[in-house]
């Protein structure tokens, strides 16, 4: 069985970079450096962040659609965490037309092109069996941050945010795939993961959730390993004997307790982990990791080579993880 090359890319609209980080004008063909870039990873599955679709900025670019030609992805899906236009400073004009959690994939080419989004992509070459979205409010103050083109720290304002999952089918069964973009907003962040940890609970394992996180170090792995553990607190254990006093009512209407088929035993999950460490921003002169692929259930000798290749779009670098899965 090969290995998949699993990646998470923030794109940054795609703004082509300098070597020295500084932004370039995009080519008359907007989406040609996207495409390149996109090209050049191989992706099996990928997670994108800062997706613009329909942008003046960005040349009216469709960009979930140039990534998937790119890679040659069977599926994909972009979420819109709003739509609108960005504005200098205040960060979004809204679309007031448009309300909720609008999500986009192959069958919506060419359509709502005088809506503008922006948002979070998920992409794949395997198979897939199930797709899910949902969106995160932002939080209700912003914070002083690094703007690509300016000096010095700029106000920013919080933004809404999208999360997309996936069950895909792997060589050795299903497994879930979550992409997303959290908040930059200390605390904030880590609530939103530990929804979607929550929020996957019933999905095939093994998971790995990708993006861009804005968390470093240690803490995305120990947000998701206290997800996990809520879900075998005391209000999850209520959940189970509730279930299994129905199934034994169901069982005496029945005329007895039914059979329970054998089972083949699971093997037993890891703990979190991430499958690779290394620094991912600022591109021109990578120093922190904002960029993860987490996994529980797939061990760490599944993992084969990791890359942070150098490409010609966004302040971030691409992670690409080879797993066998």
């Amino acid at each position: 069985m090969s290995p998949l090359r699993i990646a998470t890319f923030n794109l940054l609209h795609g703004q082509p970079l300098a070597a020295d980080g500084s932004p370039l004008p995009y080519p008359d063909e907007a989406g040609d450096p996207l495409h390149e870039a996109i090209a050049a990873l191989d992706a099996d599955v990928l997670a994108l962040q800062e997706v613009d679709r329909y942008q003046q900025r960005s040349g009216l670019t469709d960009q979930s659609a140039v990534a998937a030609k790119a890679m040659g992805a069977a599926d994909w899906r972009f979420a819109a965490a709003l739509h609108g236009r960005p504005a200098p400073v205040a960060g979004w004009l809204r679309d007031p037309s448009v309300t909720g959690l609008q999500v986009y994939g192959p069958d919506e080419l060419g359509s709502a092109a005088d809506r503008p989004a922006y948002g979070t992509a998920l992409l794949s070459r395997l198979p897939v069996r199930h797709w899910r979205a949902r969106r995160f409010a932002p939080a209700p103050f912003g914070l002083p941050l690094r703007v690509a083109g300016r000096r010095g720290l700029t106000p920013v304002p919080d933004e809404p945010r999208a999360a997309l999952a996936a069950v895909l089918e792997g060589g050795s069964g299903p497994f879930t795939v979550v992409a997303t973009h959290l908040s930059f907003v200390p605390g904030w962040n880590m609530a939103q993961l530990a929804g979607i940890r929550r929020w996957i609970a019933d999905l095939p394992r093994p998971y790995l959730v990708l993006g861009d996180f804005n968390l470093v170090g240690a803490v995305p792995r120990t947000v998701l390993g206290g997800a996990a553990a809520l879900d075998r607190g005391p209000a999850a254990r209520r959940v189970r004997e509730l279930r299994a006093a129905r199934r034994a009512r169901t069982g005496a209407a029945l005329g007895g307790p039914r059979r329970r088929r054998a089972r083949e035993p699971r093997p037993q999950l890891q703990g979190w982990h991430d499958l690779a460490r290394t620094p991912t921003y600022p591109s021109h002169r990578p120093a922190v990791q904002f960029d993860h692929v987490l996994a529980v259930g797939v061990p760490r000798t599944a993992v084969g080579g990791t890359a942070v290749p150098r490409v010609g779009v966004s302040d971030h670098r691409p992670l690409v993880v080879e797993v066998e899965l």
